[in-house]
């Protein structure tokens, strides 16, 4: 007997449609084509463990499987399910399901007693059976809600192989996992752990993360250890806009890629916040592998990557950043195949000023050198510094303003003006595909949109002059200029908004590690 049974494969962030046929005639044969790595091959002892122990066996016979198209590597466990149903139909022990068994995609991994477990990439998959056609999509229950954010599409959760068999056999009915997709997604928007209410002073610099968080600007803090980089770094996603439908499934569909959905699964409804440690490799960082994964860059995509110690991480590391924070995009190329994964994210870094961490420090002495001060910077190459819109020093708070009870502002007061200059950036950039924030502003946006008038060009050339700024903060400062007079509400780029814009560039003054 000849059937067909449909999986999936995950290529990047979609899925494939993966064909497995089976052939069922006499003799006592297996045979698994199709290019299925060792996880695939392994499947026939598993399958065979899980059916005996819940008293189904498959009868003498030779099975060949072709799992099509043959020309796409198929790996991993996933395919257990699909294999296992389509084996026991092929052979007759399944009997008239060979007209529903189409209707539905199945995907998941056997243990040796038929439980099914959890797998990766089933969001991309039920979106692709969904495109495809479907009536329905059936996978371990931990996956079911996950699958279920994907409507119009029956998605059923089951815990064992043989409700499997009785679903198809007709003995047993699934119940279908229903989400409320819109619900789920606008009822957690606005939960964060941590609130900018908390913050006790640093005025200076909660303004730049706001400006850096309303033009999508790249942002620096530099400052002693303890002086709160970190901190205030941590509360930056409680003042950025919210994630949009669109955007919340696609930075669903990387994490479930990823199997970093955990066990609730369901759509992500706020910015990812990834923090990698300083010894990140290459590859852990921009995504590949052997099995190519999404890296640190993809996983912080419409979110943010927060890279605590900047100077220690690897300069490696550190130089791979620069392509994607330009593109937006990584590709991972390898000999037969490349894989596109996003990467559009905020970079937001922290690093001390010097070795001993104390150069600049109001309280205490540093022991650095000028020359150790210039080679510990020196560690952060000038392209990629200039990807950086702001940099801003954190200074140690005085004991009066840290014993201050009084809340300060509240994160959601300070949301609400990001959101509209993020609407007025929006709206700017309707027609330009790709631009939906001022940081993303080309030599043609800025000529257009963030011109000064002849006061702010020679309050910009009186403070490259005598502030000894390097040539790359010019279209910097104008970015930010731009993204202050939004925040204002203002049609054109006032001096004053130029004057705030270039006290946020430390590092570009050539006197700054002698002062």
């Amino acid at each position: 007997m000849l059937i067909k049974v449909y999986g999936a494969a995950v290529i990047g962030i979609d899925a494939t449609l993966i064909t497995m046929e089976m052939n069922s005639t006499r003799g006592c044969m297996f045979h698994l084509v199709g290019l299925p790595d060792a996880a695939v091959k392994e499947s026939y002892q598993r399958i065979l463990s899980a059916l005996q122990v819940n008293g189904l066996r498959i009868p003498q016979t030779s099975l060949v499987i072709n799992m099509a198209p043959a020309d796409i590597r198929k790996e991993g466990a996933a395919y257990d399910l699909p294999l296992a149903i389509g084996m026991l139909t092929a052979t007759g022990v399944i009997r008239d399901a060979e007209d529903r068994l189409p209707r539905f995609l199945l995907m998941g991994e056997l243990s040796l007693d038929g439980t099914l477990q959890p797998i990766k990439g089933v969001l991309p998959i039920a979106i692709k059976a969904r495109e495809l056609g479907f009536e329905g999509m059936i996978v371990p229950r931990a996956n079911a809600r996950e699958a279920a954010v994907v409507n119009r599409l029956a998605v059923y959760g089951a815990d064992n192989v043989q409700e499997v068999v009785d679903f198809f056999e007709g003995k047993q009915t699934l119940e279908p996992t229903v989400v409320n997709t819109r619900e789920e997604f606008f009822a957690r928007q606005s939960t964060f752990d941590y609130d900018f209410s908390e913050v006790k002073g640093q005025e200076n610099v909660k303004r730049a993360l706001e400006v850096a968080a309303a033009g999508g600007h790249n942002i620096l803090l530099i400052g002693a250890p303890g002086s709160g980089k970190s901190m205030l770094a941590k509360r930056l996603p409680s003042i950025l806009p919210p994630l949009s439908l669109g955007e919340s499934l696609e930075t669903t569909k990387i994490h479930s890629v990823a199997g970093k959905l955990g066990g609730e699964g369901g759509l992500i409804t706020t910015r990812p916040f990834r923090a990698p440690h300083h010894t990140i490799s290459n590859v852990a960082m921009t995504g590949g592998g052997a099995n190519p994964q999404p890296g640190e860059i993809s996983l912080a995509h419409n979110g943010i990557l927060f890279l605590d110690e900047l100077p220690e991480f690897n300069r490696n590391v550190l130089e791979v950043l620069r392509q994607p924070l330009e593109d937006r995009k990584i590709t991972v190329a390898r000999s037969k195949y490349s894989v596109e994964y996003p990467a559009s994210f905020m970079l937001v870094a922290s690093m001390n000023p010097c070795p001993c961490g104390y150069y600049n420090h109001p309280t205490k002495p540093c022991v650095c050198t000028p020359g150790q001060v210039q080679k510990y910077l020196n560690r952060i190459s000038g392209p990629l510094l200039d990807r950086i819109d702001l940099q801003i020093e954190v200074t140690p708070l005085p004991f009066e303003k840290m014993a201050d009870a009084r809340p300060g502002e509240s994160s959601a007061v300070i949301r609400e003006r990001v959101i509209r200059a993020r609407r007025i950036q929006e709206e700017r950039y309707a027609a330009e595909p790709g631009i939906y924030c001022n940081a993303q502003m080309n030599s043609r946006l800025l000529a257009r949109h963030a011109q000064p008038d002849e006061a702010g060009l020679a309050l910009l050339k009186a403070a490259m002059t005598r502030l000894n700024l390097s040539a790359r903060a010019y279209d910097r400062i104008r970015k930010v200029a731009r993204t202050i007079a939004d925040l204002e509400g203002a049609e054109h780029i006032q001096p004053g908004h130029l004057a705030e814009a270039i006290g946020y560039r430390n590092l570009d003054r050539e006197d700054w590690a002698t002062r």
